[in-house]
């Protein structure tokens, strides 16, 4: 049975929190993840050959993301596309009719991503061979793209606009990525990111630490700690981005059962790469309580087990000239006191001008 993807949109605050990015200074020891694993894992899927048939996610993702870049209707001869996976983004622009718009703008795209293996997975795809514009592939991680010059040769001010889908989650120092991102756009550009954080997986989460507690008496990550999206504003301010914008989606995935659930997760190179991790495998009893307390509270009527994809999708501008800028302190016409006092409860205006009603 292959997994069914829904769209949930919403707006609402999250009401669970896993760990949230801490809005202090990080240290430049600061490391949550294993970022040698992590390429490893992603090489690893990309050699499998059931990499492809778990593109829906992704796929998904980078259509969404560059749905949002239509609404910027300038030139944007020169984008960089940050931890681009097998280039999804480039995949959507040149296979979605929706999105065909974008292509004549485009001069350049600069897919970056740690493993060359990922990177170059689609070389030889129809959509690859014939692209329009210059489709680049920088091998080099995320974390070291100002670092290494020797890796990456692009200097400060050169891209148009910058995109990162579905990678923002494995940086240990996002606000130091935000930052030299804001550093590589010319001024006046924006970046558009969409990372998995929040409530992602909260029903395998939920699952696997219920079923430890009730076998082993304690609890070890088995999923990786994700940003709030109370967060993602914080740290682009932070990174210097102008004109923020923050939105949610949950995309919830049908799976036949739990373990076809972490088989995807596996073949995406999705699977756990945090510090301190414990290692093997989930112990046999663990798996069977685990499978079993899914079903029970998430399973769907139909025997198959839902699993939320919560995407944050932000954007920012680079400071320039000529931007939209809030009025200065105390130069406001009208008293927020007066305006609200005309505001009825429901949020129109009161009748009367705010006089007693004759009628009352």
């Amino acid at each position: 049975m292959a997994p069914r993807l829904h769209l949930l949109r919403t707006t609402r605050l999250l009401n669970r929190s896993y760990a949230t990015a801490s809005s202090s200074s990080t240290p430049p020891h600061f490391r949550v993840f294993d970022r040698r694993i992590k390429e490893a894992q992603r090489t690893r899927a990309a050699l499998s050959p059931h990499s492809r048939t778990v593109d829906y996610l992704r796929d998904t993702i980078a259509s969404r993301l560059a749905e949002r870049l239509l609404l910027i209707t300038r030139p944007l001869p020169h984008i960089l596309d940050l931890g681009s996976g097998a280039c999804h983004i480039a995949k959507s622009i040149l296979t979605d009719p929706t999105l065909s718009e974008l292509i004549p703008r485009i001069n350049k795209l600069t897919c970056t991503d740690a493993s060359s293996t990922l990177l170059h997975r689609d070389d030889t795809e129809p959509w690859a061979q014939s692209s329009p514009f210059e489709l680049e592939r920088l091998c080099v991680d995320e974390e070291s793209i100002l670092s290494d010059p020797t890796n990456f040769p692009y200097p400060a001010d050169t891209f148009s606009a910058a995109l990162s889908a579905s990678s923002l989650h494995w940086i240990n120092d996002l606000p130091s990525v935000l930052a030299s991102v804001n550093t590589l756009l010319r001024p006046d550009s924006p970046f558009l990111g969409a990372m998995v954080g929040g409530d992602t997986l909260f029903e395998l989460r939920t699952s696997l630490q219920l079923a430890e507690l009730e076998r082993r008496g304690g609890v070890s990550p088995h999923v990786s700690p994700m940003a709030d999206t109370r967060d993602v504003g914080g740290l682009m301010d932070k990174a210097g981005f102008q004109l923020l914008t923050v939105d949610v989606e949950d995309f919830v995935v049908d799976y036949p059962d739990m373990a076809r659930l972490c088989m995807d997760l596996g073949w995406m190179g999705e699977g756990n790469a945090v510090l301190g991790r414990e290692m093997g495998g989930i112990g046999r009893d663990v798996w069977m309580a685990a499978e079993a307390i899914y079903k029970e509270l998430h399973g769907n009527e139909d025997g198959t087990v839902p699993a939320t994809f919560r995407i944050i999708y932000m954007i920012g501008w680079k400071k320039g000239a000529g931007q939209p800028q809030p009025l200065q302190r105390g130069t406001g016409q009208v008293s927020l006191k007066e305006a609200l006092a005309n505001v009825g409860p429901s949020g129109g205006k009161k009748e009367g001008n705010g006089e007693k009603d004759g009628n009352s």
